[in-house]
């Protein structure tokens, strides 16, 4: 039996699953809280958030080329900040990747209940743990072709909108030959109907719609050529972001009044409607569906080798830390499956308020773990200027003006959360979890196990 992970996952594999997580329900459904907040400005909002992602990825990248490890930010942390940084980073991405993957599985159950009104969802939930599962136990090489493939479903489908908008706005297509134009983009309200507050308010939004593209450096360590593939990822986010998201949303403002958009659901299906394509209700919502199961994919993936790596590091039962001879996660992924079954029982007691129970309380999670990219980065900077080690070719620029930047927009971002009784949940909740996580970590003696299991290590 091996006792590592294989490196089976090609650049095409690891370039969408980037791609996947950036375009999700976030931009599908959640692009219209965004536009009703902020208006034609969210257009800013989005870039502004992009150039953030895109720094944290920039500084995840450079760690991962330099380290390529399956548990990527969490051991970066316990090497940087401290074993008790590592753990709590580990074990909180490993809750948000579990329920994340609650809410995206419960999104399967809502999108088929559309269209199969008289079977429970919870039934949808169970068979999408199941189908995920399943194919999560097989090779990574063929999760690596299924996020292929649901990505590419994503992809065509904004591009399609997006070539068809373009069409309506200069050529007139769908409209009776009569361009529309691009005035609906300051014609009610300006560019800033709410001042500026409105897109500020706008940017929790924007931001947790790209939660998740830090896959691609826990994908790192099944990656082929990580000293190639993940800066080629990493450098796509930005250009993702700005034709995915500003792209889209710009089409989609500039046929249709902001006004109205949000009162309609998914401005993807008003779009298409325009377009003369009477089935883009359906459309939409195959599409959706498949960008939740392909978040549910990208989820049971990063949390069972999260899991995997915690157990490797004497931060987990140690029996986690075995693989089979496919180099498969199993225990892991069987560990984490069980947790995610609890979706079921959520659906079948709370159908209608599962994904926003989750979503909501989730967010915490999301600033923690990218503020410890950005902390963990800065002492790895700091660390190889004390030692001479000279820099990588593939590196966070402008650091560190770049890093603190970044860190005093995850501060606001958290402000934010706490400022608005919506999401105010989401502070009580991880403050609760981290303290959780504090005693354990004192019960357990997690620190003395981690010593015990370097030690094994080194003597092996």
């Amino acid at each position: 039996m091996t006792q590592h992970l294989q490196r089976r996952l090609t650049p095409r594999h690891i370039t969408f699953m980037a791609l996947g997580m950036a375009i999700g329900a976030g931009l599908f459904l959640g692009s219209a809280d965004a536009i009703t907040l902020a208006g034609p400005s969210v257009l800013f909002a989005y870039m502004f958030g992009g150039v953030m992602i895109f720094i944290i990825m920039r500084a995840l990248g450079e760690m991962t080329v330099h380290d390529p490890v399956a548990g990527s930010f969490s051991v970066y942390a316990q090497r940087y900040l401290g074993s008790f940084a590592g753990y709590v980073t580990g074990w909180n991405y490993w809750l948000l990747m579990v329920g994340v993957g609650m809410a995206e599985a419960t999104a399967v159950g809502t999108y088929m209940h559309a269209w199969f009104p008289d079977w429970p969802r919870w039934i949808w939930v169970l068979g999408s743990v199941l189908t995920i599962g399943g194919l999560n136990l097989l090779t990574v090489k063929i999760y690596g072709e299924m996020e292929f493939w649901f990505t590419l479903i994503k992809v065509l489908t904004v591009l399609a909108m997006i070539a068809g908008g373009l069409s309506l706005i200069f050529l007139g297509w769908g409209n009776g030959g009569q361009p529309t134009g691009l005035s609906n983009l300051w014609s009610h309200g300006g560019w800033f109907p709410h001042g500026l507050t409105g897109m500020v308010l706008a940017l929790p939004v924007v931001v947790f719609s790209f939660g998740g593209v830090e896959t691609v450096g826990i994908a790192a360590g099944e990656a082929a050529q990580p000293e190639r593939t993940i800066p080629r990822a990493v450098n796509s986010v930005l250009w993702r972001i700005l034709i995915f998201y500003v792209g889209a949303l710009f089409v989609i403002m500039a046929i249709y009044p902001w006004t109205g958009l949000g009162t309609q659901g998914s401005p993807f299906v008003t779009t298409f409607a325009k377009l003369g394509i009477p089935q883009a209700a359906g459309l939409i919502n195959f599409v959706v569906i498949t960008a939740a199961l392909s978040g549910f994919n990208c989820t049971t993936f990063s949390g069972s080798r999260m899991l995997y790596s915690l157990a490797g590091k004497g931060q987990a039962p140690a029996a986690l830390s075995k693989v089979n001879a496919q180099g498969v996660p199993l225990r892991a992924i069987l560990a984490t499956l069980a947790v995610l079954l609890f979706a079921v029982v959520l659906n079948y007691l709370l159908p209608a308020k599962v994904f926003g129970i989750m979503m909501s309380i989730l967010s915490f999670n999301t600033v923690w773990t990218w503020t410890m990219v950005m902390l963990a980065h800065f002492s790895f900077r700091r660390r190889q200027r004390a030692e001479g080690v000279p820099l990588g070719a593939f590196r966070l620029r402008a650091w560190p003006i770049s890093s603190v930047v970044c860190v005093a927009f995850l501060g606001f971002v958290l402000f934010m959360l706490g400022y608005s009784p919506d999401t105010r949940v989401a502070l009580y909740v991880g403050a609760a979890w981290i303290a959780l996580l504090t005693v354990a970590y004192m019960l357990f003696g997690v620190e003395q196990r981690m010593q015990v299991r370097e030690g094994l290590l080194a003597t092996a």
